[in-house]
């Protein structure tokens, strides 16, 4: 073999666009190389290929294991073209070349995301190969292409056609990527095993923990138009949460408006099981209204009538296809952003004519349901909060479910909730999820009525909430409240009885809760305690 053949080494676990990318590689004259899975990939489609095995001359032993360890796959991934010394050594083994390499890793973090993974189920997710031959290729990036990400598969393709204005600057970027890739992949293997060890199963926190991260994007401005501001997503994994969804039309995402729609998904995620379509209106990263119905035209509607001032300008999130008719009503008004699992051919129309409106829709093939739920768990939302000085890092606090009956629950006054006090009281429980604290909601029939959130004191909280749901004209007789944390007098179970609440739901827990059930009783309110707080600074 001369050392002027030239090739492609393809080793993939994340095989989007590996397809079209080896085709075109085929297509410019590049014979492809590869291993396993991949190879068998790019044969169904009719591509030809070189088994790693061939070109070794040694079969893959121990169950793959073992597979590219060998001087004939480092040899041409080393060889320095300038270095007349090593083209010679590889025309002497009869190695071609390589010009080409697109690897990633075993999906490590995706692994022992599922929970329950033994360290040895882990060990066997930990690639010794591919990070071998990327680093190679990195090394001698000034020779060899390399791509860890299938988003540069076109770059590398547009440099192979001699049309990118600074290839060496893209050879340096896509080399600085490769070693991000993997610091980041050591780095996960790392806290699992630091946890392992100190009896975590691989979940608990690392004496010290790294991160690698990924520009995605720069931003217009940050909060205010005089700070600077970027979006960065973690190195070698899968786009997920927001940095996944497509965005079908409107203006660039701000940094503003990325902070809304986080807490708009967050605020919706309660909703991800149910059979009732659920609509979340967020201004300011938290909900002024959410409303379910049996369309997702009555549960926007419903949204809607709790703060409409508040709307103005604010983020829709629906756990449905958006359709015709709500798009039609949402059309009536000024937002900045809409997110939905996917639109209707008539509501995408409708929209259309609201060219700067941003609308987003979930990832392609991305099951709705199974998607907001994961917004809880701990790989899919990286619960970390800056500091002067360092960083916070706290466990994701897990969405109480509409829904899902939760045994946990203690009627703890005289009166036992209605069936219907019951239903409303789990909507309300779901809906103060997204709320900032101090937060209490309040709702009737799978609707909110009034939202207190972000005070500093509860009863400031509940005063607020009541107001706001009279300034829409709103009756609270017969409503229910929610308390995301305990309440820590009865003031503010008096002052829901004065605006004529019926139920009240809430985490328990204060000093004073034996006066705080005192009071219900004596205002006859039902009263259930969750054990649970769901604080949200």
């Amino acid at each position: 073999m001369s050392s002027q053949t030239r090739r492609a080494l393809l080793s993939v676990s994340d095989k989007s666009g590996i397809e079209a990318f080896a085709r075109e590689l085929v297509r410019r004259g590049l014979e492809l190389v590869s291993t396993g899975g991949t190879a068998r990939a790019l044969r169904d489609v009719g591509l030809p290929v070189i088994s790693v095995s061939d070109i070794t001359g040694h079969a893959e032993i121990m169950d793959g294991r073992v597979k590219t360890l060998h001087p004939a796959i480092h040899g041409p991934l080393l060889a320095r073209r300038d270095h007349p010394s090593d083209l010679e050594a590889l025309e002497a083994h009869g190695y071609g070349r390589f010009d080409v390499v697109a690897v990633n890793l075993y999906p490590f973090r995706e692994t022992i995301a599922a929970g329950g993974i033994s360290v040895d189920e882990a060990m066997e997710q930990v690639d010794i190969g591919g990070p071998t031959m990327i680093r190679a290729a990195a090394k001698n990036h000034k020779h060899v292409w390399v791509a860890v990400d299938p988003a540069d598969y076109g770059e590398v393709l547009d440099a192979l056609d001699g049309t990118v204005d600074d290839p060496d600057a893209l050879r340096r970027r896509l080399a600085a990527q490769v070693f991000r890739h993997i610091s980041s992949y050591d780095s996960a293997v790392a806290d699992f095993l630091e946890g392992a060890s100190t009896g975590g199963g691989g979940e608990a926190y690392p004496p010290l923990r790294q991160e690698s991260w990924t520009l995605k994007e720069t931003l217009r401005y940050g909060e205010n138009p005089d700070q600077k501001a970027a979006l960065y997503v973690p190195a070698g994994m899968t786009p997920h949460g927001i940095a996944a969804m497509t965005q079908l039309q409107g203006k660039e995402l701000s940094y503003n408006n990325l902070l809304d729609l986080d807490g708009a998904l967050l605020s919706l995620a309660p909703f991800a099981r149910t059979s009732r379509a659920a609509a979340v209106i967020v201004k300011h990263t938290t909900p002024c209204g959410i409303g379910v119905g049996r369309s997702l035209a009555e549960a926007f509607h419903r949204a809607l009538a709790t703060d409409p001032v508040s709307a103005f300008g604010g983020i829709i999130a629906v756990n449905r296809p958006l359709d015709g008719e709500t798009a039609e009503a949402m059309a009536n008004m000024f937002l900045e952003c809409i997110v939905a699992p996917s639109l209707t051919p008539e509501a995408e129309a409708i929209l259309a004519a609201k060219k700067n409106l941003r609308v987003l829709v979930f990832p392609a093939g991305a099951n709705a349901t199974e998607l907001l739920d994961s917004l809880g768990r701990a790989w899919d939302r990286e619960l970390v909060r800056s500091i002067s000085g360092g960083f916070l890092l706290q466990d994701p606090c897990p969405p109480p479910f509409f829904g899902v009956e939760d045994d946990q629950w203690q009627v703890v006054t005289e009166r036992t909730p209605s069936d219907q006090e019951r239903a409303d009281l789990a909507f309300a429980w779901a809906a103060i999820y997204g709320v900032k604290s101090n937060a209490i909601l309040l709702a009737r029939e799978g609707a909110t009525l009034g939202i207190g959130a972000g005070q500093m004191s509860r009863v400031d909280a509940s005063r607020l909430a009541v107001l706001k749901a009279q300034d829409q004209g709103h009756t609270l007789e017969g409503a229910v409240l929610a308390s995301d944390a305990f309440f820590p007098f009865r003031d503010g179970v008096d002052a829901a009885a004065d605006a004529g609440i019926r139920a009240i739901i809430q985490p328990g827990g204060s000093v004073r809760d034996p006066e705080v059930i005192e009071a219900a009783n004596r205002h006859g309110i039902a009263m259930i305690f969750t054990g649970r707080r769901l604080f949200r600074h």
